[in-house]
């Protein structure tokens, strides 16, 4: 690999001076391998990757790590746009509808892959606040491939409503239990003793939560008499910008706050739903190549390096256990039918976007690449992760869906 880099350099520098050059290359070879999984009915997220892991250092070195950093502003964007959503999903009405059992599965299988991730990986000797990093991320799941196979299956029933209902909920339980775990890990990732850390930590939250409804409101009060959709995009975008820049300015969580926004959004006005209407067309580009950045991240190596497949294996065995027993449990306790209590866990086993998204805001936030290098195993574990659920996720979701869902 290293002599095609080292045959490719003239034309690489060409690349790496030009970062908009760059963007087209990969958003352009990005599609086409997203088109080429499509048809052998794979998620487009798994080309992306690949396209992302063939353009980068690993294979062809078009993308550096230089150019990686310069570009990490578009995985900012891209995590406030995750994150404005999942608070949108945060309908007090939508929540009374779904009903409290939902929030219980919900609760008990995202703590449950927290607590077995964490523990195994302590287990085997991973660092523990990295451990508890990764524990965190493992709460997430990516319903793409499983919304798919529904659709492909026609199923229908209650299995499908507890299923949507938990998928929902999932990457905003993941996302609140993450920051709350990266707060009160982070001075032990800095090496520097901090008094009162647990009230630092509430107090990062809790500014979070105020800008995030600031803005939120900031939002609903210049756009509620509005009508023309250009006005609402850009003041919706303009503070988008503004709570995600002064999140990372003052250190605060830009996930929590882009939440708290999206949350105060929906539950000020119905009227207010328009606004994710209306951001969503702008979406796919950014999330694209928020994934195929991401696979330039992940380096080939990995594969050939035993300590991190090995931690990759448990990382995933011990996700899917987490969930699938936190799933039965939570089921048994609320009572729920038979089927849902144990088939709804195999549809869980998918993950992806907000997962990868998670990895690279560490890996792009100060204290990753001022005083943790090992900090980049988190990135590796989880991309080999991603790749592997995304080839092996909707068979066993296909399973799961085949036996618990009415066909």
């Amino acid at each position: 690999m290293q002599s095609l880099i080292q045959l490719l350099g003239p034309a690489l520098e060409i690349f790496h001076q030009h970062a908009i050059l760059s963007v087209g290359i990969l958003l352009l070879v990005g599609y086409f391998l997203g088109k080429l999984f499509e048809t052998i009915r794979l998620p487009a997220i798994t080309g992306y990757i690949l396209a992302g892991l063939v353009l980068g250092n690993s294979v062809t070195g078009i993308i550096d790590a230089q150019m990686g950093t310069s570009l990490s502003s578009i995985t900012e964007i891209a995590l406030g746009l995750i994150a404005l959503t999942i608070g949108g999903e945060f309908s007090i009405t939508k929540i009374k509808q779904t009903g409290l059992n939902i929030l219980v599965l919900t609760l008990f299988e995202a703590i449950f892959a927290y607590i077995f991730v964490t523990s195994f990986l302590i287990l085997f000797g991973v660092n523990t606040p990295i451990a508890f990093l990764l524990g965190a991320i493992s709460a997430a799941t990516a319903p793409a491939a499983t919304v798919v196979i529904i659709k492909e299956l026609r199923a229908r029933g209650k299995f499908i409503d507890y299923l949507y209902g938990v998928v929902a909920f999932d990457d905003a339980m993941c996302v609140i239990l993450f920051s709350i775990t990266f707060a009160l890990v982070s001075p032990a990732l800095t090496g520097v003793a901090v008094k009162g850390e647990i009230f630092s930590s509430i107090l990062e939250l809790a500014l979070s939560l105020v800008i995030g409804i600031t803005g939120g409101f900031l939002i609903h009060m210049l756009t509620i008499k509005k009508y023309r959709i250009n006005e609402i995009m850009l003041i919706s975008l303009s503070i988008l910008f503004l709570v995600s820049s002064l999140s990372m300015i003052f250190h605060l969580s830009l996930l929590i706050a882009n939440m708290a926004m999206g949350a105060t959004i929906i539950n000020l006005s119905p009227k207010n739903r328009r606004i994710f209407t209306i951001i969503e067309p702008l979406t796919p580009p950014i999330f694209a190549l928020f994934f195929i950045l991401a696979g330039t991240q992940l380096d080939i190596s990995i594969f050939a390096n035993g300590t991190v497949v090995m931690l990759g294996i448990i990382y995933i065995a011990s996700r899917f256990m987490g969930k699938f027993s936190g799933i039965t449990l939570a089921g048994t306790i609320t009572k729920v039918p038979k089927k849902i209590r144990n088939f709804l866990g195999f549809c869980l086993f998918p993950q992806a976007g907000v997962a990868i998204g998670l990895a690279l805001f560490i890996q792009t936030y100060q204290i990753a690449s001022s005083s943790l290098p090992e900090l980049s195993i988190i990135v590796n574990i989880v991309l080999l992760s991603v790749f592997i659920n995304e080839l092996v996720g909707p068979i066993i979701s296909k399973f799961g869906l085949k036996h618990g869902a009415d066909l």
